[in-house]
């Protein structure tokens, strides 16, 4: 159907002098390089989430030449959703695809929220709205197969059975190479294995969540499972919407047409987890030390703080690639500057760990006090507190 026969001349590059690491994706047999490209900004559309109407959003010609970029320095992994901009962003993804060797590209997307409201079908993770996202998605995509479908939310409103054995069976027919979930807590995540695995199904390789330095809750029990279970983990918005890139300066409002966090401070109830509202941080004294701390070791290493705070990503040893977002070829270039050729060191890491805000909750903090190092078995689980 739709072979990609047209060559990137990007790709060519991509074997040879890559400027990213290439890590297994969970304990599947799938590499993907350590920086993926997030397609959140690629689109305009109006009257749905705020973001998607913000100025930094890109138009399909932008959007190709940082998609070139991406590829000619190494990058391989592409993140999307049907939802994002109203299935605009997976619809440049798809023409771009055509001018390259798509089998070189792992092409990641997401169902679960309703693309067409007026349809009361058209929202969730029922078997009839997966397998019709599937093929909705595969046609905007302009391919013949998704390498990984991701649930984009948990659904109350229906058995994990119907979601997973759906999942299954489009792994089985080709449309779907493999499948991850986002968005989950622990016990979501773990029932998601345990049925999986105890029914005889195709497991999940993925969580995508969101983790960075000034969001770490799941470092309290959705990572641990991944550990337990293989399941890489996949931070989305390791910059917390622009909060950890140093732009944004004490006592100043940020600028409505630079930023989505300065496009959101004109309405502030429209601020997303993506696009947090800067009244929260403005005046948040924890928050600006952080900054602070990230400044000083990006100083010493000679780079920027968005590759300090994507690089104490990079170094957890349950993530396998951090999605980064990117309006220009300068800041792709800034970001990608994170994934190879340096590292911070155990010391700067734990000044960054320190610096972080990450509350001690119970009962976890009696969990792993009590479950400490002289409690770890390798022969019976693979975390290491």
């Amino acid at each position: 159907m739709y072979s990609g026969q047209h060559k990137n001349p990007h790709l060519a590059k991509m074997a040879a002098g890559s400027n990213v690491g290439y890590n297994f994706l969970g304990k599947s047999g799938l590499k993907v390089s350590n920086i993926c490209l997030g397609t959140l900004t690629f689109g305009v559309s109006k009257g749905s989430l705020a973001v998607y109407e913000c100025n930094t959003q890109l138009d399909e010609e932008k959007s190709h030449q940082i998609l070139d970029r991406y590829v000619e320095l190494g990058g391989n992994f592409l993140d999307t959703a049907n939802i994002y901009t109203g299935g605009k962003s997976e619809e440049i993804i798809g023409n771009w695809l055509q001018k390259t060797q798509r089998e070189r590209i792992v092409v990641a997307t997401k169902c679960r929220f309703p693309v067409d409201i007026s349809d009361v079908n058209n929202v969730g993770l029922s078997r009839r709205h997966i397998v019709q996202s599937v093929e909705e998605s595969l046609a905007r995509l302009k391919t013949n197969y998704i390498d990984i479908m991701q649930a984009h939310l948990w659904d109350n409103a229906v058995p994990i059975e119907e979601t997973l054995r759906t999942f299954n069976d489009l792994v089985r027919c080709g449309k779907v190479r493999y499948y991850g979930f986002s968005n989950v807590c622990g016990w979501q995540l773990q029932k998601i294995v345990d049925f999986a695995q105890y029914s005889g199904l195709n497991q999940p390789i993925s969580l995508q969540q969101q983790y960075n330095l000034l969001c770490r809750q799941s470092e309290w029990e959705e990572f641990m499972v991944c550990k337990n279970e293989g399941i890489g983990v996949l931070p989305w918005s390791p910059l917390k919407g622009g909060l950890l890139t140093g732009k944004f300066k004490r006592g100043e409002t940020p600028d409505k047409t630079k930023s989505r966090i300065g496009f959101i401070h004109t309405d502030e109830k429209r601020a997303v987890q993506s696009a947090p509202a800067w009244s929260n941080y403005s005046e948040n004294e924890v928050y600006w030390n952080l900054l602070g701390v990230i400044d000083k070791i990006a100083a010493t290493h000679g780079k920027s703080i968005p590759q300090v705070a994507i690089r104490w990503l990079l170094q957890q040893d349950v993530v396998a690639s951090v999605i980064i977002g990117a309006t220009s070829l300068k800041q792709l270039d800034d970001n990608m500057g994170a994934a190879a050729g340096w590292e911070l060191s155990k010391e700067e890491v734990a000044e960054l760990d320190a610096a972080s805000p990450r509350m001690s909750y119970y009962p976890y903090d009696m969990i792993w006090r009590v479950n400490g190092p002289d409690r770890f078995n390798e022969f019976n689980r693979s975390i290491k507190i």
